[in-house]
């Protein structure tokens, strides 16, 4: 009888530390969602030295002008990307800057493009493990990306990705991962697959529950509260604005800018710009992110 008495407390205790533990994972994974929720900032574009490095102290320059709340760090112009990486996030930690990483997939490597993701290339276990001891030591870096990610999880692979986050989490467990989607890949199949590995996605828009274009805007906000559905109110929804030109879209006008970034504000988790506009080159769009950004920051004290 005491036996038995020993076992059922025995079966208790390790019912209720699967409970404390599903608990906990829970919390993470909302933890994680939740690294750009309300944010807004800008996406790659970083200015650079002549000798092709990137200018630091004027990316955290511009960014603190903008008044984001969160910048995107492209690893794939330089072959220093990475080493620039490391010198940045202490400054942008100064200004209060979150960082996240987005990585080029197989399809924008060699040989179909120039340059790799350096140093790590398409060891996506690697970068997971260096970006993650890295979010460790600098703690504004709080999650990562891949670069139009469904088109590529089959040369990926969803086993090999599932195994590089467990390896991020298990370093640091609120590392998000945030993935780029568009709008049609967001299928069940996906849904099912790559969901359970994912905190959010960001996403790129082009209309194309109508017909992909970067003119009309009306389907915004329905395609941004549709993908919430789809991917579950677990999963953060940051709404990706194309400010400069796409290869085969064209490019889009002030105006479709302003107004893109209003409509999302109100319904995605966080905006982000694809790209960094450059203040001179590009002064009437970095005034509209300008002037948005701020009202943002000024209505979030």
């Amino acid at each position: 009888m005491a036996n038995l008495k020993w076992w059922c407390v025995a079966v208790a205790s390790v019912a209720a530390s699967a409970a404390v533990f599903a608990q906990d994972e829970a919390a993470l994974a909302r933890a994680r969602a939740a690294q750009y929720a309300g944010g807004f900032g800008t996406y790659a574009g970083a200015p650079r030295r002549v000798d092709g490095r990137i200018d630091c102290d004027r990316l955290v320059s511009e960014l603190v002008d903008l008044r984001v709340t969160a910048y995107s760090f492209l690893i794939w112009t330089g072959e220093k990307d990475w080493d620039d990486l490391q010198l940045f996030l202490p400054k942008a930690a100064k200004q209060g800057i979150k960082v996240w990483v987005t990585l080029v997939p197989p399809s924008e490597s060699p040989p179909k493009a120039k340059n790799y993701s350096e140093p790590h290339r398409l060891d996506f276990q690697k970068w997971a493990e260096e970006i993650a001891r890295l979010s460790v030591r600098e703690k504004n870096l709080v999650g990562w990306s891949i670069d139009d990610f469904a088109t590529n999880t089959k040369a990926i692979g969803i086993d090999k990705l599932g195994a590089a986050l467990t390896a991020a989490r298990a370093i640091n467990p609120r590392l998000a991962f945030f993935p780029c989607v568009y709008f049609r890949y967001v299928t069940p199949a996906f849904v099912r697959d790559v969901g359970p590995l994912i905190d959010g996605i960001f996403f790129p828009y082009r209309a194309e529950s109508t017909k992909a274009n970067l003119v009309e805007l009306a389907p915004l906000e329905d395609e941004v509260r549709l993908l919430r559905e789809r991917l579950g109110a677990d999963k953060a929804v940051v709404f990706m604005l194309y400010a400069s030109r796409h290869s085969t879209l064209g490019a889009t006008s002030a105006a479709y800018c302003d107004a893109a970034l209003q409509s999302a504000r109100k319904v995605a988790d966080g905006v982000i710009v694809y790209v960094h506009q450059d203040p001179e080159r590009s002064a009437e769009k970095y005034q509209i992110m300008r002037r948005l950004f701020r009202e943002w920051a000024a209505a979030k004290r």
